[in-house]
């Protein structure tokens, strides 16, 4: 999981000219105003050599990971979003990005998004045949039983699936042209607390906090459910009222506010830079409730993505709710991803 840019890099000047244009880091056509500033915002950061690396004249749509023995490590990528130049400088050699380029948008100068991708990718694999590390292109395959073989094995490194995209398909900005692959799994959480919904505070609930223990009994933040109709949304409130009830007394989050940074239990609420001017206040919840939820893939301790909810589960109980019913993935070394396309 990473930062999905166009890695652009202008034409080599005349040799009379002396003169060398900057890499550029580019984003996707069509986006919202906030989008293109965000994308605007990552290119002053990106602080990386290796987009040197790329050919002359060329514009590739990829993503900008970082690389870890434990796989793909997104919350490191976060960190390296910084106002201070000197920090964005240094994060930059101590924890150096790589580029996985997966689609080819320009080459010599011409625009190639109106070629078919069977083209394009063959293009681009002409245009990247001489690239070293840290740029790659991410492997393909027409096999089905490979394509299989890789969801399974590629998880362990730190992809949640794989995308399969028609051969004769061009390429358009701004649209999810493609499928992507991904895993489903489902596991039981504790129900520790709320948030309202946006639309209406004390009339709707807007998701469901999740938690699970780990083999010493602390109770995590995992990640959060919010997939309700605005009819459950509403039922939601009336069903969780009775455990609003003196909740924060012996609730194993009441502490959160003061939590310091190093604390080791995931906690909802807390405010960073990524969620400046966001309300997250919530509404803790006794710990007495269990949903089993579905999710793709785990983020180090919490779900990558918002999980779903599936159902409540009366018959669990909140301490049997813990990280060790999850499946575990076999670690997949990350080269040896990238090493399938050379």
């Amino acid at each position: 999981m990473g930062w999905n840019v166009r890695a652009h890099r202008r034409p080599r000047p005349s040799a009379s000219s002396g003169r060398r244009e900057p890499v550029e880091g580019r984003c996707d056509a069509g986006l919202s105003p906030r989008a293109v500033e965000l994308c605007r915002l990552l290119t002053l950061f990106l602080h990386e050599a290796f987009l040197a690396g790329l050919p002359d004249g060329c514009v590739v749509d990829g993503e900008i990971v970082i690389a870890t023995s434990q796989g793909l490590d997104f919350e490191r990528l976060q960190l390296r979003l910084h106002p201070a130049a000197s920090r964005v400088a240094r994060l930059a050699k101590e924890t150096p990005a790589s580029f996985v380029a997966f689609d080819l948008i320009a080459c010599g100068g011409r625009d190639v998004r109106d070629l078919p991708q069977r083209e394009r990718r063959a293009l681009l694999e002409q245009t990247l045949a001489a690239v070293k590390p840290p740029i790659h292109v991410t492997p393909v395959t027409r096999d089905p039983v490979v394509a299989s073989e890789w969801l399974s094995r590629f998880e362990g490194a730190g992809l949640d699936g794989v995308i399969a995209k028609p051969e004769l398909g061009s390429y358009e900005p701004g649209r999810r042209a493609m499928i992507k692959l991904k895993h489903v799994r489902t596991a039981d959480c504790v129900v520790a607390g709320f948030r309202w919904h946006k639309a209406g505070k004390d009339e709707r609930v807007g998701s469901l906090l999740l938690g699970l223990y780990d083999e010493r009994g602390t109770l995590h933040h995992v990640g959060v459910t919010p997939s309700f109709t605005m009819a459950m949304r509403r039922q939601l409130v009336s069903e969780l009222a009775p455990l609003r009830d003196r909740a924060l007394e012996q609730h194993p989050w009441r502490d959160w506010a003061e939590a310091d940074a190093s604390e080791p239990a995931r906690m909802p609420g807390g405010q960073s830079r990524w969620s400046a001017g966001k309300d997250l206040s919530w509404e803790p919840l006794r710990i007495e409730r269990v949903c089993e939820v579905k999710y793709d893939h785990m983020q180090g301790a919490r779900f990558r993505h918002a999980a779903i909810f599936q159902r409540w589960r009366p018959d669990k109980r909140p301490a049997d709710c813990c990280y060790d019913q999850l499946e575990v993935t076999t670690p997949y070394e990350l080269e040896k991803v990238f090493g399938i396309w050379k």
